[in-house]
């Protein structure tokens, strides 16, 4: 199965997503990506307000950072989402930036500890199960959440490095790659993610794949698209039953802009 869709890149101003995000739904796309990057818009309430104002548009979330969050919080907010626009909301989440995450006082000895931590406890929360944990990070005394999804939800993680992306295999429903990933280094973190996902002598679960691979944005000819308008992706999922873990890539960057990007 192939989805199309957009991202809202967060070196847009927040107020300028609700057109995007009318304007990618009346074009018919599917898919509308949002990411939290230091220091811009927050992914949760970007993402709410974008469902909010559309009627039927898939948001994804790529990614989350988990060293800002308490995990209960990630948990109690996605939940919400999932609740209130049901088969919408898509959440993603990662290590972040280190050096980001150092500014705020929030830089984890083990990334990756942390981010499995974080990825185990969220989705058990997020089945309505009651979790208590005492790792080396996330810590919950029998914490249960009131207002669960009420249905099965997926939780992604983004990963580009070997560690990270047998990780997302072994602990999460999907991988976020950065859309700039060639088909070669698709095919190789596919690889990485299904060794993630297979157990000690075991055969492992069957996973979808996407690929996004799609060249540098070109600058739009004058008057062809609105400085804003994000580029468009191609997303390819592989279809299976209700709850089939998938693989997704990041959703693309959007058109140029004037001035400085990081």
């Amino acid at each position: 199965m192939t989805g199309l869709g957009a991202v809202f890149r967060p070196q847009l101003a927040p107020e300028r997503l609700r057109a995007v995000s009318r304007a990618a739904e009346e074009a018919g796309l599917e898919e509308l990506w949002l990411w939290e990057d230091c220091f811009r818009e927050g992914g949760i309430s970007t993402a709410a307000a974008a469902l909010a104002w559309t009627e039927r548009l898939r948001v994804g979330v790529g990614l989350l950072p988990v060293p800002l969050r308490n995990v209960a919080v990630t948990a109690m907010e996605a939940a919400t989402l999932h609740r209130m626009f049901p088969g919408r909301a898509v959440l993603g989440v990662g290590h972040g930036v280190q050096d980001w995450m150092g500014q705020v006082g929030a830089r984890a000895e083990s990334p990756l500890t942390l981010l499995r931590e974080h990825l185990v406890a969220l989705r058990a929360l997020l089945r309505a199960e009651r979790v208590t944990s005492q790792g080396r990070y996330v810590r919950l005394d029998d914490v249960a959440l009131d207002w669960p999804p009420q249905q099965a939800v997926e939780v992604f993680a983004g990963a580009t490095g070997p560690r990270s992306l047998r990780l997302a295999g072994e602990a999460a429903d999907g991988t976020v790659l950065t859309a700039n990933t060639p088909p070669d280094g698709v095919r190789r973190a596919r690889r990485l993610i299904d060794e993630g996902a297979r157990p000690p002598g075991g055969p492992g679960r069957t996973r979808s794949s996407s690929t996004s691979s799609p060249p540098p944005a070109p600058t739009p000819p004058p008057g062809s698209a609105p400085s804003w308008w994000p580029r468009a992706s191609s997303t390819c999922r592989a279809s299976g039953p209700p709850g089939t873990p998938r693989t997704s890539p990041r959703p693309c960057t959007g058109w140029p802009r004037p001035g400085p990007t990081p």
